[in-house]
């Protein structure tokens, strides 16, 4: 297994695409795509393009269905929910799809949809992510960060680090051998500053910053925890996740 960091999508290779593709967007849209499925939800289907979204929702029925929309930190007016994981509770998404869109997670899924394997983690659901990459063993992963718009974002970077940090400790692999690029030894170094103060950090980082302006300190919250959930959002046909238990 070789693994390797991107920052954003537009980092990664325009010519490849890797055995496994793990996308990152701590704050918030795979932290929201884990918890919904963890409560209940029947899937999330992810979505770069709104009129997209709409056109394919439309064809659910309305019990069925809920419309999660984010624009620069924002519900989309008209949705039923943004992209605030704190709203997916078992009440509200239990047996309904997730029809998602949000300024920069659904971009980076969307990047690397046509990999054989598609995986999603945040840090609430890091273990689930490196106990999934350490069974199955896939030749090469890209631990793709969703960024801001195109730019680096720090949390993306520290749990790409938490997973390759993980996975070393866990594995007999050399660090010669498992290390694709200087971008994973950044990001284990990253995590490892900031281990233990995760949420210190979030609330420094430019999207934490813009989520506190939104009154977001309690996402900031919930997603800067490490291993709450026991749950691998996995692709199984493209843009569509699925819990993999």
């Amino acid at each position: 297994m070789k693994l390797f960091v991107y920052h954003t999508p537009e980092d990664t290779p325009s010519d490849l695409l890797p055995d496994c593709a793990v996308v990152i967007d701590v704050l918030r849209a795979t932290t929201t795509i884990a918890t919904a499925l963890d409560a209940g939800a029947e899937a999330v289907q992810a979505f770069s393009d709104m009129e997209k979204l709409k056109s394919q929702a439309s064809s659910w029925q309305t019990d069925k269905r809920l419309l999660a929309g984010e624009r620069g930190g924002l519900k989309v007016e008209g949705f039923d929910l943004g992209n605030s994981p704190l709203t997916c509770t078992p009440e509200v998404v239990k047996g309904k799809r997730l029809f998602l869109t949000t300024t920069n997670g659904t971009r980076a899924l969307q990047r690397v949809e046509k990999s054989p394997c598609v995986i999603t983690a945040a840090q609430i659901n890091r273990q689930a992510a490196v106990n999934y990459l350490l069974e199955t063993q896939p030749e090469t992963v890209w631990m793709v960060g969703s960024g801001w718009q195109g730019d680096y974002s720090v949390e993306d970077t520290a749990c790409a680090g938490a997973i390759a940090q993980s996975i070393f400790q866990q594995s007999d692999i050399s660090p010669i051998n498992l290390f694709g690029n200087d971008e994973v030894i950044g990001a284990i170094a990253l995590y490892e500053q900031w281990k233990d103060n995760l949420l210190n950090v979030f609330r420094q980082c430019s999207h934490g910053q813009r989520l506190l302006k939104l009154k977001g300190d309690a996402d900031l919250q919930y997603c800067s925890q490490t291993d709450i959930l026991n749950v691998l959002p996995i692709q199984k046909e493209p843009g569509v996740l699925v819990s993999s238990k």
